[in-house]
């Protein structure tokens, strides 16, 4: 088997419209842009959004509501079953064992989530802990530390 004899065959290919290539191409002359204006020169049209002058939609409706984006906090989560699976036997979970495990990003900020269950008392570290998952880890007789977010 060569390249050349790879499916589709060349002759099933359709060929690329070569516009502005003479009369005979059926696109030539005006290269299907119309006679004269506008979109019919190199580089013409007109930017997304623009009316022709009149004042945009996005310029007409009233700016609305707080944008807090750029200071939002995202976090990593992390379910209690997948924590304690992954550190079967060990009871002292820093936040760098979890970063070396591999169960989230290096350097991102973590929480802990309450959907599964702890047998043994385990000392966790992250950055914030939801409320179930606080009161599981307290109740097997565990302790929670919680980080300071960096940032």
């Amino acid at each position: 088997m060569n390249l050349n004899e790879l499916y589709p065959f060349a002759e099933e290919r359709k060929s690329r419209k070569r516009v502005g290539r003479g009369s005979g191409s059926g696109l030539g002359c005006t290269s299907g842009k119309g006679n004269k204006g506008q979109n019919a020169r190199s580089g013409g049209g007109v930017r997304p959004g623009f009316e022709g002058g009149q004042m945009p939609l996005q310029r007409r409706l009233p700016k609305r509501g707080f944008k807090n984006y750029p200071f939002k906090a995202e976090y990593e989560v992390i379910n209690l079953a997948r924590l304690v699976a992954a550190f079967e036997g060990k009871n002292d979970i820093s936040l760098e064992d979890i970063y070396d495990r591999g169960l989230c990003t290096r350097n991102a900020s973590v929480k802990i989530l309450g959907e599964g269950d702890v047998a043994a008392a385990i000392k966790v570290e992250a950055h914030k802990f939801s409320q179930s998952a606080a009161d599981k880890i307290r109740a097997a007789g565990g302790e929670v530390k919680e980080l300071e977010v960096e940032g």
